[in-house]
């Protein structure tokens, strides 16, 4: 399969401390990938490389056929190609639920009010949150607020989504309801790139594991391969921490 999500050699550093260090990637159309590595492997900010929200120090990004690490690129637009849900939900809370899910749909891509709404009702409503549309985000649950936050990354039918560590910041109790409707997503079609710590999910969903480590690629394959019977004594030390 072409890649839809290229990069290559991407090199990124915070002073002296060098965070990726020539980190090559590539993920198909329709494809899950599993971005898994101890805190401070580079996971986070891979994917804030890939959606534009960091710059690189080195290297190239291509988004399909365009480059868009290239420093000429309007990044606005490009994010706007793009959908992204982080540990924090990052809801506004002055704004209602559905304020929240339509604002990029009607500001960045100029979608009418009305039409915005609907689609964001239909998302809301097969997500179990469309009672709570006229709602605050404080009056949600962490669990509803992130559910929230995912169906306002999807509302503008992005053609990747990068999902950051999304269930890390939940009550246990509350992490199964995210993963089913990222494990919905993943079934109809929708191009996904993942930083988790959910080692099942990660088994049971993804196309393909990629493990970090320093900054660096260091194994990559089937989730049976790299969970199952990784090659690398440094993924094998890692994932000893879930098994015990």
């Amino acid at each position: 399969m072409s890649a839809l999500l290229r990069a290559t050699g991407l090199w990124k550093a915070f002073g002296d401390r060098e965070v990726l260090r020539g980190v090559d990637i590539e993920v198909a159309e329709h494809e899950v990938v599993a971005l898994i590595g101890a805190s401070g492997s580079g996971k986070s900010t891979l994917l804030r490389c890939l959606g534009l929200l960091e710059t690189i120090d080195d290297g190239r990004i291509l988004l399909g056929e365009e480059d868009i690490s290239d420093p000429r690129v309007d990044g606005n637009r490009v994010r706007a190609r793009l959908g992204a849900v982080f540990q924090s939900y990052n809801l506004f809370p002055h704004l209602s639920v559905l304020a929240n899910v339509t604002l990029a749909s009607r500001v960045v891509h100029r979608v009418p009010r009305r039409e915005a709404e609907r689609r964001a009702l239909a998302l809301l409503e097969r997500v179990g949150l469309a009672d709570l549309a006229g709602a605050h985000p404080d009056r949600l649950s962490g669990g509803q607020q992130q559910r929230a936050a995912i169906v306002r990354a999807i509302a503008t039918d992005p053609e990747v989504l990068l999902l950051d560590e999304i269930t890390s910041a939940l009550d246990p109790m509350l992490v199964g309801e995210v993963l089913e409707l990222v494990r919905e997503l993943k079934e109809e079609g929708t191009t996904i790139v993942m930083a988790t710590h959910e080692m099942a999910f990660a088994r049971d969903v993804a196309d393909r594991v990629v493990f970090l480590d320093d900054g660096r690629i260091l194994e990559e394959g089937p989730p049976a391969q790299v969970l199952g019977a990784p090659r690398e004594a440094r993924t094998r030390e890692f994932l000893a921490r879930f098994l015990t």
